[in-house]
């Protein structure tokens, strides 16, 4: 059998997924894999065959996304052309962690894809909603569409959504406190973290920045470029960790039991969704980082509470009951959340 793996390059979620599910299919099947955008900073231990430009959102300084850097940035001439050239049709199976160009060249084609992305959690009719009719709520019906969706949420809130996929680097991480507090808040500027943050003189901060390349230090404040095992040590010694009401961070710090502070980004339908599910377990949210926040961020730094969680490592039965069918040429059938 004949697998592609298609992951979405925007952050690194999707590719910290994928470090975790790629083995386990290649034990399985031939495996290739693609990727697509330009905003993703973890190295992979194994080969990409396909690197594409497809369709990145880009993070502003401000708290939110760039929409108009993202326009600018955004090659829809080629992007069609990325859709109508990518070979699917080589493939038995299509896996597909919501990335747009084989999403949709499948669904031109008519080759069979399986959508496994913590999108589709969230839009599954019975996870937390933000707000009412959103145009985001299209983005994620057809960003990258496809009939087969499976989700990974903080929750299980169907029979089509598991709990998070949580990579062996941090499941089997020993952890401490060293007193510190990891930042990783990659929609706002250096400056404006300084700003807010240097209030708490007596807090250390260490802040994982995608707008640096260089270390800085900042009295009790310190930037460090996005380093994947530098983050990993800094959240596992932490007292705790503020950052965007993503997927990936906040469960893997809920995982290491970390006292957890989110920040949805502004435009962003997915993290202020995030937000709410985060917030029904007990997880403290900021609407925004601002002065107004500095109490709120006071109330968090003196308390104790820890969201109890239990994540167990179910990946390989998760894949092989989606993967399964494909062997035998049959339908999905519904599947049962482990």
């Amino acid at each position: 059998m004949k697998i592609l793996y298609a992951i979405q390059g925007t952050g690194n979620g999707h590719a910290s997924r994928a470090l975790e599910i790629v083995p386990y299919l290649q034990k399985r099947a031939e495996v290739d894999i693609l990727i697509s955008g330009y905003q993703c900073e973890l190295q992979f231990p194994f080969d990409i065959k396909y690197k594409l430009n497809g369709l990145s959102f880009i993070f502003g300084k401000k708290g939110g996304i760039d929409l108009w850097e993202t326009l600018r940035k955004s090659k829809f001439n080629r992007l069609w052309k990325e859709i109508k050239t990518v070979p699917v049709q080589e493939y038995d199976l299509i896996i597909n962690d919501f990335e747009p160009v084989t999403a949709w060249a499948c669904k031109l084609r008519n080759v069979p894809i399986i959508s496994l992305s913590h999108q589709n959690a969230v839009a599954d009719e019975n996870a937390p909603k933000y707000g009412s009719f959103k145009f985001e709520k299209l983005i994620l019906k057809y960003y990258a569409p496809a009939k087969n969706k499976f989700g990974f949420h903080f929750k299980t809130y169907s029979s089509a959504t598991f709990l998070p996929i949580i990579r062996k680097e941090i499941r089997y991480k020993n952890t401490i406190n060293k007193g510190h507090y990891t930042v990783y808040l990659p929609a706002y500027g250096d400056k404006k973290l300084i700003k807010i943050l240097s209030r708490f003189k007596t807090v250390k901060w260490q802040v994982f920045s995608k707008h640096t390349n260089q270390f800085q230090l900042h009295n009790n404040i310190t930037i460090h470029p996005i380093n994947g095992k530098e983050f990993i040590k800094s959240i596992a010694s932490s007292s705790g960790v503020l950052c965007g009401a993503g997927f990936e961070t906040p469960a893997e710090a809920l995982y290491l039991k970390k006292k957890l502070m989110v920040i949805p980004m502004k435009n962003q339908y997915e993290q202020q969704c995030n937000a709410l599910a985060l917030k029904e377990m007990g997880v403290p949210v900021l609407k925004k980082l601002n002065k107004k926040q500095i109490p709120k961020i006071d109330k968090w730094l003196k308390s104790t509470s820890i969201i109890d969680v239990n994540y167990p490592d179910v990946t390989e039965d998760i894949l092989d009951a989606i993967t399964l069918p494909y062997y035998n040429d049959t339908l999905i059938p519904e599947i049962t959340t482990v």
